[in-house]
């Protein structure tokens, strides 16, 4: 089942306790962030102090909530400009809620290799996430098999990665 529009967005109103993302590109093509990307690119940066938008927003709701939002980035160096565009975004998500760690696999084997992105909603539903090669997304698709593995996929993320404020100490992005 492919999923779109307000079936998507119901998934992060509904879910009960944890949205989880596993990111595993270095580049997303996203027709909403070009503008911005083209700033970055010119050298604009925002406040991390003082930026605030519906998902910072969202993301202090959910805390509120007691429920949880986070994701692990898989990343190699050098970054991506696009990776470091994405970085300066999520300085004021982490503050605002969401558990953001990075797994570097610059120096080592990525424990999840040929993993695909994918939302994972209170360890009971997957939503894959489809892209082509350059990070343009083609499509959501709900999961309809056993999602342990999903589960561990998690486990592992996690335990392979670090918050993302400990990752960018010291790296000038």
């Amino acid at each position: 089942m492919l999923l779109d529009g307000e079936a998507w967005q119901r998934k992060f109103r509904e879910f009960r306790s944890e949205a989880w993302r596993l990111e595993t590109l270095p580049e997303y093509k996203v027709p909403q962030e070009e503008e911005d990307i083209r700033a970055y690119l010119a050298g604009s940066r925002i406040d991390p102090h003082r930026h605030s938008n519906a998902y910072t927003e969202d993301l202090k709701e959910v805390r509120r909530e007691g429920k949880s939002k986070g994701r692990v980035h898989i990343v190699s160096r050098p970054l991506t400009t696009y990776l470091q565009y994405e970085f300066m975004y999520y300085r004021p998500h982490a503050w605002a809620g969401e558990d953001i760690r990075i797994m570097d696999v610059t120096d080592r084997p990525n424990p999840l290799a040929g993993v695909q992105d994918f939302w994972m909603f209170d360890k009971k539903e997957v939503i894959l996430m489809h892209y082509q090669e350059d990070g343009t997304q083609i499509s959501r698709e709900v999961y309809e098999g056993d999602v342990t593995s999903f589960v561990e996929y998690q486990r592992i993320a996690l335990a392979e990665s670090v918050p993302f404020e400990e990752y960018v100490k010291g790296l000038d992005i």
